[in-house]
């Protein structure tokens, strides 16, 4: 009885902990909002950069749909910088880990460009050169900075993962680089998302539009042996990301609002590895008095170990939503702060904020009971909207292909 009483009030102080940081979650309030620079753009992307040992993060880089990657202060939101490459579209930004000064974008010129904003010039201190039919969609650097990973448009038959030695970036040792190699047999068609592992660096999973998502180890000699396992969403893929105790899970969200979740531990084992299948999540979430009609991505915290999902809605609510074996649940809603979809967010850890970015032109710093001076909210922008845009870039969104 004594071991049961000790289980029981440990669960108990188990869940008691994860209603404390849902409860922040849902008391997210708007601490500071960027200054609208002259040409508005949809923020498509966010990362903030990596802090120095005990010292906060300093810039946040946004990649804009006006092909340019604007870096602002972290605290205070003000406009820094921004580097364009026209005619060339940039898609997606990164900090290295290891310098916060450091900040990369894949371009559908074929490159990764890496960029220096302690500097004044525009010019990319490094390139990173695929080959000649490369078009970069989809990148990222691995946790020690050592591998940059970028995932191609399919041309004619042909898509590829196409790997770079990343090495040197901090002191730039050279200005251009090529390619170490490809993976080209694993996906069939566009490679939007590849994400590495946050603390193996020899760890990285790919989502196409081909619906595939595959793990890769990248310590292998080749890409069948690196190939540890291919997920299927049935769909085709807009985010992926790792989650769980030493993040041995992936989920995936898909351009029709599906998500997927896999446990990746479970591969030698007589389990199943799908935890969880949501076909479309806008059917499982109804929101009171509200709705949902679009995923942005999901981030698992780490102090709760629960994987969350983000959504929101065409007049720029947030909706979050946590993820379990069961199903998923809405935990709160953010509103008041964007007037139209939201199409980027980075979460941050260390103070419990959320960074986001919308069709509206705003970036937006939340913070848990954060108080905002008064600022009028600027009207949502007449562009085409995101379901038109989602359709252009991926026009093969809802083929599915299994293996």
């Amino acid at each position: 009885m004594r071991i049961g009483f000790l289980t029981t009030l440990g669960t108990a102080f188990e869940m008691t902990a994860v209603e404390k940081i849902e409860e922040q979650l849902a008391s997210l309030s708007i601490a500071k909002r960027s200054t609208l620079v002259e040409e508005p753009a949809y923020l498509l992307d966010i990362d903030v950069s990596k802090p120095a040992q005990s010292e906060s993060s300093r810039f946040v880089a946004v990649s804009c749909s006006n092909k340019s990657i604007r870096v602002y202060n972290r605290e205070t939101l003000s406009f820094l910088r921004e580097y364009s490459n026209h005619p060339g579209i940039l898609n997606g930004v990164r900090f290295a880990h290891t310098c916060d000064s450091t900040v990369f974008s894949a371009c559908s010129d074929g490159t990764v460009k890496c960029w220096d904003i302690r500097l004044s010039t525009q010019k990319a201190v490094q390139v990173f050169h695929g080959y000649p039919s490369n078009i970069l969609i989809s990148f990222d650097i691995n946790c020690s900075d050592t591998i940059l990973c970028a995932g191609t448009e399919k041309v004619e038959k042909d898509t590829f993962l196409v790997f770079w030695d990343a090495r040197g970036i901090a002191d730039c040792a050279s200005t251009s680089k090529e390619p170490l190699g490809v993976y080209s047999e694993s996906h069939n068609d566009d490679i939007t998302k590849i994400c590495f592992h946050p603390i193996k660096p020899n760890l990285v999973v790919s989502g196409s539009t081909d619906g595939l998502v595959n793990v890769f180890d990248i310590n292998k000699d080749n890409e069948d042996d690196a190939l540890i396992s291919t997920c299927n969403s049935d769909s085709s893929v807009s985010f992926i990301g790792w989650s769980g105790k030493d993040y041995k899970q992936v989920y995936c969200v898909t351009h029709d609002e599906g998500f997927c979740w896999w446990d990746i531990a479970q591969l030698d084992t007589e389990d199943p590895i799908t935890l969880l299948h949501v076909v479309d999540v806008r059917e499982a979430i109804r929101p009171e008095n509200d709705s949902l009609h679009y995923l942005v991505g999901g981030l698992y915290h780490e102090k709760a170990d629960k994987l969350f999902l983000i959504g929101g809605t065409s007049r720029g609510n947030i909706h979050l939503m946590r993820c379990s074996a069961d199903g998923l649940s809405l935990v709160g809603t953010l509103c008041r702060g964007h007037s139209a979809p939201v199409r980027s967010f980075c979460w941050n850890l260390t103070d419990e904020s959320l960074l986001t970015g919308g069709e509206d032109a705003q970036l937006l710093l939340w913070k848990p009971g954060a108080a905002e001076r008064a600022l009028s909210k600027k009207a949502s922008m007449k562009i085409a909207s995101s379901v038109q845009k989602r359709v252009r870039v991926h026009k093969s969104s809802l083929k599915s292909r299994k293996r």
